[in-house]
């Protein structure tokens, strides 16, 4: 098989069960609380690293910001042979008594994105696999770490979330708003793969408490930046049970 064009991987090169932050930065930091972590490639948003936590062996990947680089990712992470891939981001709350540092594993994405139309009918839904997702929240409460789980929102355009998408998401019980997990979810589905996501609230979009960009971890307000790191050993626990 041919080297895939963005991630720069061929069959063999990585390990069944990937975690894909979007920020590259992130990879690092996952890779800090592995055993042991290899460089595999880095072209552009994408970094891959090969680790091992507690003698599982793992892979990191990048995914970059938005559906359509997440679903780059995805797409190639599946053509060189991983199975699961668990989303460890950042999200934007939309209900009052979710606080910045809370963490949400999702249940759904809804689909406020362009990618996914491309691949199925919006009607098609954007799950999680029933694993990933229990095992994400079965190591939170090994943990003693209490999560948000629910359904969340997808969108494009992080700056034209105006008051009326704000609101409507928040009558709807939608617990925060991201940019990645629609594409990841129905990309993986429809794969046969495993996919799930946990966030970490970096604001709050109901207390117009949002940040102003999701690119950088100095950006986050100091308690999110702090229960980013327990999202990561979440995360990691978790692969160790799939």
């Amino acid at each position: 098989m041919a080297t895939q064009p963005h991630l720069l991987v061929e069959e063999g090169d990585l390990n069944d069960v990937a975690l894909i932050p979007g920020d590259p930065g992130r990879v690092d930091r996952i890779a800090d609380q592995c055993d042991d972590s290899t460089v595999v490639s880095q072209n552009r948003e994408y970094k891959v690293v090969n680790a091992e936590f507690e003698g599982t062996p793992l892979t990191i990947c990048s995914t970059g910001i938005g559906c359509p680089s997440a679903a780059i990712a995805v797409e190639e992470l599946h053509a060189v042979g991983v199975e699961t891939v668990i989303r460890v981001g950042t999200t934007g709350a939309l209900q009052s008594d979710i606080d910045i540092g809370d963490m949400v594993v999702a249940t759904g994405a809804a689909k406020n994105e362009g990618t996914s139309e491309r691949y199925e009918a919006v009607e098609y839904p954007a799950v999680p696999d029933y694993d990933v997702l229990s095992s994400l929240v079965d190591a939170a409460e090994a943990n003693g770490e209490d999560v948000h789980v629910g359904p969340i929102a997808s969108d494009d355009a992080f700056y034209a979330e105006t008051d009326e998408y704000v609101d409507d998401w928040e009558a709807a019980n939608i617990l925060c708003v991201e940019m990645e997990a629609a594409a990841v979810f129905s990309i993986a589905r429809r794969k046969g793969m495993a996919a799930g996501a946990i966030c970490t609230v970096d604001g709050n979009l109901v207390e117009g408490t949002q940040k102003g960009t999701d690119t950088e971890d100095e950006e986050l307000p100091e308690k999110a930046k702090d229960n980013v790191e327990r999202a990561i050993r979440i995360s990691l626990d978790a692969v160790t049970s799939l």
